[in-house]
Order: C-alpha cells, then structure tokens, then sequence
C-alpha cells in the first residue's frame, strides 16, 4: 500500500515542476521556499550513481567537513585511555571511557552522534558492530573516526563534519545543512560534498557516472539538479 501524501506536501510537490531538472542555486532556494516542516529542518543531497556496489571498488565511503556546519550540534563520544582519553576531554569530546563505555552501549546507550575511537581500542569496540554498524555509528578509519589524533576527529566532528557511503543500489544521502541557513551557506556546502562525490568516482566505471541528484528537506518533496551544469 503507498504512503499518503499529506495535504501539504501535495502543495509543496505542486510548486516544483514536473520534469524540470534545476540548477543548483536556483533547487536550494526553491527547497526553502517550499518547505513546510513546524521546526527547522534539515536540507539533504542525494545522489544515485552508476555503482556496482557488490565490486569493492565501486563502494563510496569518507567524510568532509562542510565549510558551514551542519546547523546540529554533534554530540561526540571517544573510546580512548589514559593520555589519549585526557587528550579527547580537552578538546570537548561529550563521553570519554573504555570499557566502561562499550558496557555502557551494550546496556542500550546510544544517545550520541559521533563515536570516535582510538586504534587500541579497536578490539573492545569491536563487539559493539551489531549495535553501531546499522546505525552508521561504528568508528572507520575511512571515516577519520579511528585514529590517534584525537583532537583533530573531535574537532571536525563538532565544526560539521559528516559522513557518506553508497547503499546497496548506489545511493549516497548527506545532509548539506538547516533550512533557515543563506542559500550562500548551503550553496558552499553543496559544493563541497558535489565536489568530493564527483572526484571519488571509480576508474572502473563506465558511461554516466551520477544519474541523479536532488535536493530535499526532512519532510518535503525533492528537486532534482540539472547535472550538466554542475
């Protein structure tokens, strides 16, 4: 059975085009027009590309600070000891521990944005796969999250820094900021994600490498991008 459209997105939808495809300034500033949500919301890019994502070299995954921060305030946890553990404190981490804090998560804690972790901890981190893995919260060293340079992760994870990676039918889907931001501040942040998917793509793929990228916010119809100008 599909989901019913609420009477206010169906007007939102009204306002975009049917089969236009828009350039990039002009989708942000529709995107803000048309959103309804009472709160403000989260602007998002999505990407389908031309991915295999069963060979292992046509998987996306890293992470890129955005220029102009994500509107959220992220709420950091480090898996660290001793200097490394005071290291993660001092440049503002929200939780610090060891195996107090993988017994914490394993108890059903996960109020928390971004886990960080040293690479000794890895192995007590480790078992906590089946619980932060769906939820995109295991720390990758693809992602900076596993790392002995602690103050730089916690850094950009609290200057806005985020992740991506492509779903099993090549879909990438990154937030680029809230609703209320300039369309100057989105546009910086679109840019940067745009330009990072675009130099990511695999030597081994052919032809047209992304076949569609659209704009949304949290509850509001999507606008699609007119890639040859990007």
């Amino acid at each position: 059975m599909a989901n019913k459209k609420s009477k206010k997105y169906l007007e939102a939808a009204k306002q975009v085009e049917a089969g236009k495809s828009y350039d990039a300034k002009e989708a942000i500033a529709l995107v803000k027009k048309i959103d309804f949500a009472n709160f403000d919301a989260t602007m998002e890019v999505a990407f389908n590309l031309n991915m295999d994502t069963r060979q292992a070299d046509q998987q996306l995954r890293g992470a890129v600070v955005l220029p102009n921060g994500t509107g959220k305030d992220q709420k950091v946890i480090v898996f660290a000891k001793g200097a490394k553990a005071k290291e993660a404190e001092e440049a503002g981490a929200d939780v610090v521990g060891d195996d107090d804090l993988v017994q914490k998560i394993q108890g059903g804690w996960l109020d928390f944005d971004v886990a960080i972790a040293t690479p000794d901890m890895m192995a007590q981190v480790g078992r906590l796969g089946r619980v932060l893995g769906p939820k995109g919260l295991m720390p990758n060293p693809k992602t900076g999250t596993v790392t002995m340079d602690v103050t730089k992760a916690v850094s950009e994870s609290k200057a806005g820094k985020v992740t991506y990676r492509t779903d099993r039918e090549g879909n990438v889907h990154v937030p680029i900021g809230k609703v209320s931001f300039s369309e100057d501040a989105l546009m910086g942040n679109f840019t940067t994600i745009y330009d990072v998917i675009a130099k990511a793509r695999p030597s081994t793929v052919k032809g047209v490498y992304m076949k569609n990228v659209s704009l949304a916010s949290t509850f509001g119809p999507s606008v699609k991008l007119d890639t040859t100008n990007l």
